[in-house]
This record gives structure tokens, C-alpha cells and sequence, in this order.
């Protein structure tokens, strides 16, 4: 469990200047009216799906293979304006990182807090089912405004950016939980504590179960939101962020805790938390991070990719 980013000088050694400098100017568009931000970030999202071919190849594919009743212009469509919000979620970080609380307060709205507000008075360990949108660094932040959470997070191979995550994704929250610290999540879970899960990627065959996601009928799904309910003795809640129409501002929003959950089938239960990720995006299709590729764990070792 990491509690606290950890500074040391070696992170000032020359090969990591260039970084630190565009770190700087980072820290600067914080300042920025919000819309000149995503303005600016929906260009770079656009000049972004020029250069980086192989990205495109994936976002395409994942839309085509998610939804094959949408047309061509369609999908062309949905696809170039998703390159926008993933330029502007650049911002969405910076804007997690180092706003100020009192900023962060003016440009958040929270719904649905009848469904999470009796969870945390009574101290139940609480799992935000989540899903990877591009807004979600700011979900986590606004969330910590009113009641500091965990996150689990994969830690990050740079150091300066593992420390510059590190502390960003703690300023109003208590702690980050490595991905593959099971143990800590439950424990954390048993302290009346609340965690964000994200179901939604492929993590490889090893720990996968393969249930229908979208039109795809075999995918990859994790079900670990199985086994930390259970050992937690968890509440699990379908948590969502979005960045508003007017980019002016950001929406998180609980559901209603899920009832019989874990069920009797942790294969049931990846059915049904597949169902709830679907309903999510649906929300705001062009908000989710669809570069990932979702589908590349097939349920034979010789089934050809879906990304050829």
C-alpha cells in the first residue's frame, strides 16, 4: 500500500529533464479557462489520430466489433470524436493533479449520493464498480472531496511519473493499492474502506473467464470483483464519471448498490458486471478509453486475432 509519493534526487538526474520540463508547462494549462483546455486538447486528440496508426487500428476495431449495427460514417464518426476526448482527458489529469480543492468544488456536480451516503455512515467496505473512461482521474479526485477513497493502480515504470501519480492521485485520497496486492484490497475492504475496481480490460487468459461483452460473445473478463466482495464483505456500487456536454465542468454518479452480489457463479456474476459496464459506456460512448485492445485474449490459444 503506498501512502505517500516518494521523493528522492535522483529524480533530477539529467535524463529526466526533458520530462520535468513538460511537466512544468503541464502544471501551467492548469490555469487555463476549462474550455481553451479542451479546445486545445481536442486538437491534439485530432493531430494524435494522424501519427499513431496502430492506436486508431485498435479504437477502430473495438467500435466495430462492439457495435456492428452502426454504419460506416457512423464509426467514423464516434471514432474521431473519441480521439478528441482522448486529448482532452490530458487535461482531465492535470486538472486531478493539481487543481485546488475549492476548484475542483466549482466544476463538480455529484448525483446518486442516496445510493452511497448510508454505506459510508454505517462504515461498510465499499467496491466502486468503475470503468476506464477518460475522465476518471477526476472521478477519483472529486470522490476524495467527499469522503477519501483507495485506488488500485499499476505502479508506473518511470519514476518521476510514478511519483507524479502518486501524489497527484493523493491529494484528497488515502492510499493506492498495487493491482496484484489482493490481500491489501480485501484487508482494506474489511477496514470499512473504499476502493475503485476496474473490470473492463483484458488481463490475459490466467485469471479470465470468457462471457458475451457487447456483440462479442467470448471476451476476456476478469472476475475479481467476485472474490473481493466476498473476502471484503463488500458492497458493490456502479460508479460513473463524465465530463459535461459544455466540457465546463465534471459528473460523478452512484448507482444503487448491487443486490446479490457476489452470486452463487462468479461466471454469473462477470455476466452481470459486463452488463453494467456496457450500460456505462453507453452513457458516453466517445468518454471511453477504447484504445485498449479489449479483445486480444482469445478463448483458444489458436483462434486467430481480431486485431489482423
Amino acid at each position: 500500500m503506498v501512502e505517500k509519493a516518494q521523493f528522492s534526487s535522483h529524480l533530477y538526474h539529467p535524463k529526466y529533464w526533458l520530462l520535468w520540463l513538460g511537466v512544468a508547462v503541464m502544471r501551467l494549462t492548469q490555469f487555463l479557462p476549462m474550455r481553451f483546455q479542451m479546445k486545445l486538447g481536442a486538437a491534439i486528440g485530432t493531430l494524435a489520430k494522424r501519427v499513431i496508426a496502430k492506436r486508431v487500428h485498435t479504437a477502430q476495431r473495438n467500435l466495430q466489433l462492439c457495435f456492428p449495427e452502426m454504419t460506416d460514417a457512423e464509426l467514423q464518426a464516434l471514432l474521431h470524436e473519441n480521439f478528441e476526448q482522448t486529448g482532452k482527458a490530458i487535461f482531465d489529469t492535470i486538472n486531478a493533479w493539481w487543481w485546488s480543492d475549492k476548484k475542483v468544488q466549482q466544476h463538480m456536480t455529484i448525483k446518486g449520493q442516496e445510493h452511497i451516503e448510508p454505506l459510508l455512515e454505517k462504515g461498510q467496505g465499499v467496491i466502486l464498480f468503475a470503468v476506464h473512461c477518460l475522465p476518471l482521474e477526476m472521478g477519483a479526485r472529486i470522490f476524495g472531496q467527499m469522503h477519501p477513497g483507495m485506488g488500485v493502480y499499476r505502479p508506473h515504470n518511470n519514476p518521476v511519473m510514478e511519483y507524479l501519480q502518486v501524489k497527484g492521485r493523493l491529494r484528497s485520497n488515502k492510499a493506492l493499492v498495487p493491482k496484484k496486492d489482493v490481500r491489501q484490497m480485501v484487508r482494506s475492504l474489511r477496514a470499512a474502506n473504499v476502493i475503485w475496481y476496474t473490470a473492463d480490460q483484458d488481463f490475459g487468459r490466467s485469471s479470465a473467464t470468457f462471457v458475451p461483452f457487447f456483440a462479442v460473445e467470448e471476451a476476456a473478463t476478469i472476475t475479481g470483483a467476485t472474490a473481493l466482495a466476498k473476502l471484503g464483505k463488500a458492497k458493490v456500487v456502479p460508479f460513473l464519471v463524465e465530463r459535461n456536454d459544455t466540457d465546463t465542468g465534471y459528473t460523478i454518479e452512484f448507482q444503487a448498490p448491487l443486490d446479490n452480489f457476489p452470486g452463487e457463479n462468479e461466471i454469473e456474476d462477470a455476466k452481470r458486471g459486463n452488463q453494467i459496464i456496457e450500460q456505462i459506456i453507453n452513457r458516453n460512448k466517445s468518454q471511453y478509453m477504447w484504445l485498449h485492445r479489449r479483445f486480444k485474449t482469445r478463448p483458444n490459444v489458436s483462434d486467430p486475432s481480431l486485431y489482423k
